[in-house]
């Protein structure tokens, strides 16, 4: 039985947000589902971001997290229109969150890979390799959204822990 509420952690993207549910067992942390929510291209932009709210709102009417843990975004100059796109999921991440009346804590990568393997530039395979000794799994999380957001909600769980 776990000791407290999940954390559910989110990678936003806008063709799949990864999303990532994770309780704190006493001293580890257990994944209890990980998934992406996708998006047809061929939909508007208004209607993908809905197809993103909508899957987060059953993931949190299912599981109840006690907070929302999401990748920040940042712009860089040869990317700024992925960094757009991303900033209008994180817009229907932040509106869901708050529909439900759930805090949301910000994460930036230099700060997840910190935490998970006490080096801000990790590589993937480092952050991939933390996330299986954690969870005890026997390969590594698939699509890498699921991945990303599990480390996102890890993140979070060691935060709290070094915090308390």
């Amino acid at each position: 039985m776990s000791d407290e509420r999940p954390v559910l952690g989110i990678d936003p993207g806008l063709n799949r947000t990864g999303y990532a549910v994770v309780v704190r067992n006493g001293r580890a942390a257990r994944l209890i589902e990980g998934g992406v929510v996708r998006t047809d291209r061929e939909r508007s932009l208004s209607d993908r971001l809905c197809d993103i709210a909508q899957g987060l709102r059953e993931v949190i009417a299912e599981h109840q997290p006690r907070l929302v843990a999401v990748e920040q975004a940042f712009a860089q100059g040869r990317n700024l229109r992925s960094s757009m796109m991303i900033a209008h999921v994180r817009g229907a991440i932040l509106l869901v969150a708050a529909e439900n009346q759930l805090p949301v804590i910000h994460m930036s990568a230099t700060e997840v890979k910190r935490l998970l393997t006490g080096f801000g530039r990790a590589s993937k395979e480092q952050i991939q390799a933390a996330i299986r000794a954690e969870f005890q799994l026997t390969q590594v999380l698939e699509p890498n959204d699921v991945a990303d957001a599990s480390a996102v909600a890890l993140s979070v769980l060691y935060r709290v822990k070094f915090a308390a």
